[in-house]
């Protein structure tokens, strides 16, 4: 059974009418009709599943049978990434990202980095589009972009690792103590990280970390971090 997003729906609310854009998805592309059981999420933990009673050219309506609010036992996976150049690899890594079960993004500014503006609200779509997908109620967090400097000062997680492809002390993923805890990782741009950056984030009481001997571009190093957190956390 397909899954649906609106961002206001509540548990207690006993109908819902989808917008324009989304009954047509509905009603020209899945061939929905009065009847047929469907389920909606507001990105929060809520499957609100529902029968539509009414469908017109303009709207679709659906009636609640049940709903079910599910708690988010994963623990919180942060991925701190500056987006390339070419934008487009920025939008697949948050659409292949939100699938594997990543919960924050924050865009970050870089000493190298050739790309200093986002379009947040059509990468809140790819966000809304990856749940659907993959069938998960919880919306990853997208924040806004910032520069670099200011991001590593933040309040952040005990678990902050650092991945880049200079030398020093770096150590694999899997090595990485209490990865089923909250984990922040930041990946650089196409240059990599400066060696400023890599101090600054240390003195900030970073780890470390190497991906592999390849070099990576910038979304498949991010990709690749989070899958490898995922399937360290199945193993654990």
């Amino acid at each position: 059974m397909e899954l649906f997003y609106a961002q206001h729906i509540l548990s207690k609310d006993e109908t819902i009418t989808f917008s324009p854009q989304e009954s047509r998805h509905l009603i020209r592309v899945l061939r929905k009709k009065i009847g047929d059981l469907i389920r909606v999420t507001n990105g929060k933990g809520l499957e609100w599943k529902g029968e539509i009673i009414d469908i017109n050219s303009r709207k679709v309506v659906a009636e609640k049978s049940e709903f079910t609010l599910h708690k988010n036992k994963r623990p919180t996976l942060h991925i701190a990434i500056a987006p390339p150049k070419n934008i487009d690899r920025f939008e697949w890594f948050i659409e292949k990202a939100t699938e594997i079960g990543i919960s924050k993004i924050t865009p970050i500014i870089c000493n190298h980095s050739e790309r200093k503006a986002i379009k947040p609200d059509r990468l809140k779509k790819i966000l809304i589009s990856g749940i659907k997908q993959s069938a998960q109620f919880f919306l990853p967090i997208l924040n806004p972009l910032i520069f670099f400097e200011a991001f590593i000062k933040q309040d952040l997680p005990k678990i902050k690792l650092i991945a880049h492809c200079q030398k020093g002390n770096k150590i694999p993923l899997y090595q990485v103590s209490n990865i089923d805890n909250e984990v922040l990782i930041m990946i650089g741009p196409e240059g990599d990280f400066s060696q400023l950056e890599i101090e600054n984030a240390q003195n900030q009481f970073f780890t470390e970390i190497t991906l592999g001997s390849q070099r990576l571009r910038t979304e498949t190093a991010g990709l690749l971090a989070c899958s490898k957190v995922a399937t360290l956390r199945e193993i654990i």
